[in-house]
């Protein structure tokens, strides 16, 4: 049987598409690189195919990786707000005369148990973020890797001014 009087406009490529989809599918690096087409970055729809895409995307992970420090600089000051707020709660049982009246029926163990509710979010939240961005910085790209660096760099100098410069861990 002779293949070139075949009809192959209803065959099943696989799930390729046209071969112009197949060219434009994202592709997976696994080890370090500096491509700039068809990369991308986490999502599928994140998908990098021009020279203006790469570097929007470059600046937006330069404002998500500086992201990450604000919202670590916010949780310190959550932290230190709430321990401040329940030193002026009295303890159990404890009312006296200088209670302001909005505080009375509530003690330090009701305000410190909501507290460490609210932080476990707060926990929970950078946990999740920090590990996006170690998903982004696993593209192995070089522009991406730089970006974030940036970014970290960004974020500690506007967010970090009480904050040491070592971490406590890796990843988060």
């Amino acid at each position: 049987m002779d293949p070139s009087h075949m009809d192959h406009s209803k065959m099943d490529l696989g799930g390729m598409g046209t071969p112009m989809e197949a060219a434009a599918m994202c592709s997976m690096n696994m080890l370090f690189n500096w491509q700039t087409s068809n990369l991308c970055i986490i999502f599928q729809w994140w998908h990098i195919q021009t020279t203006g895409g790469l570097l929007f995307s470059l600046i937006g992970i330069v404002g998500l990786t500086a992201l990450y420090e604000a919202i670590r600089a916010g949780s310190r000051r959550y932290e230190k707000w709430s321990a401040k707020r329940a030193g002026e709660v009295p303890q159990i049982g404890a009312i006296a005369e200088s209670t302001p009246l909005w505080l009375t029926g509530r003690n330090q163990d009701d305000v410190a148990k909501r507290a460490h509710v609210f932080k476990a979010v707060l926990y929970a939240v950078q946990s999740f973020y920090a590990f996006m961005l170690m998903l982004m910085f696993m593209t192995y790209n070089g522009w991406v890797m730089i970006a974030m660096g940036i970014g970290a760099f960004v974020g500690y100098l506007v967010f970090g001014t009480d904050t040491a410069a070592t971490k406590e861990s890796a990843c988060h």
